[in-house]
């Protein structure tokens, strides 16, 4: 299967890249060859490479700069994906798009499942949200999959940050009130391609998809699993998030019901602890 990404440096793109082989080839395009703020050149880009199956990994993810940059965010978030739908629907292939728990409102204890009705409470979330709604409307072979608190050897992310702050401090304040499953990149990539695999035959699977590491957790706990997997000495405090304000809301319950993942797919929630082990040794690896 030839498979088409949006995304080439960022973490599931990355590891998509990686997946190139025998089985599935893959071509990622960086933002010079299709960017995602002119929507256009994204569909132009599915019909120049007329691919098997397209996976959208791109999009503007910086939470608090979408606040003030709702334009931009929009068009990367919800416009692009939308006229990358388009041209897979026209072409009648599988679209899949990765997309995020923070669609939801964030409050509560029960894990999200895909049809509750989304809240979102900041910009990010709602751009991610219009663009589901985007992709669901040009009534092609699609899959979101909504993810959450994504983690891997490659770029900006929660364990490369407490690893090198750890280094540095003897001490750190994390915040506990927010819960949610850590998903190793690398996991998230291989849903993606069984998912795309999946709908070229079973178009009727087309929907709204959540898929997140087990066991749910808190920031501060992951720290400490970080710390102690990584054998760094470093104390963490539990802190509300009232004490880490940050210019967009952070939900508080990110808890998502991934059955409906397993049940169509055979994909079963990722062990974090498992991706993060396979992480700390990529890092490790790479120091050589």
């Amino acid at each position: 299967m030839k498979i088409l990404v949006f995304g080439h440096s960022g973490q599931v793109a990355t590891e998509l890249r990686a997946l190139d082989g025998a089985d599935v080839q893959i071509t990622a395009l960086a933002r010079a060859d299709a960017d995602l703020t002119a929507p256009d050149t994204c569909a132009a880009a599915i019909d120049a490479h007329a691919p098997d199956a397209v996976i959208n990994a791109a999009a503007y993810t910086a939470v608090d700069k979408a606040e003030s940059d709702e334009a931009i965010a929009h068009l990367s978030n919800a416009q692009a994906p939308g006229a990358m739908a388009r041209a897979c629907a026209a072409r009648d292939i599988p679209f899949v798009s990765i997309s995020t728990d923070y669609v939801f409102s964030g409050e509560g204890n029960t894990p999200w499942k895909p049809a509750d009705a989304t809240d979102p409470q900041g910009v990010y979330g709602r751009t991610k949200r219009d663009g589901e709604i985007a992709i669901e409307e040009a009534g092609g072979r699609y899959g979101v999959l909504r993810t959450s608190w994504v983690v891997s050897a490659h770029g900006n992310n929660f364990v490369k940050t407490m690893l090198r702050l750890g280094a540095e401090r003897d001490a750190l304040t994390v915040v506990a009130d927010q819960i949610g499953g850590p998903t190793g990149a690398a996991e998230i990539a291989q849903a993606c391609v069984l998912i795309a695999k999946t709908l070229a035959s079973e178009p009727e699977k087309s929907g709204v998809y959540h898929f997140s590491g087990t066991p749910d957790t808190s920031w501060a706990e992951f720290a400490r699993a970080i710390f102690d997997a990584a054998q760094i000495s470093c104390a963490v405090t539990n802190i509300p998030s009232s004490d880490y304000p940050t210019p967009a809301k952070r939900p508080l319950n990110s808890r998502m019901d991934c059955s409906a993942t397993q049940a169509n797919f055979g994909i079963p929630r990722p062990d974090w602890r498992t991706s993060l082990a396979h992480i700390l040794n990529q890092l490790d690896a790479s120091k050589d």
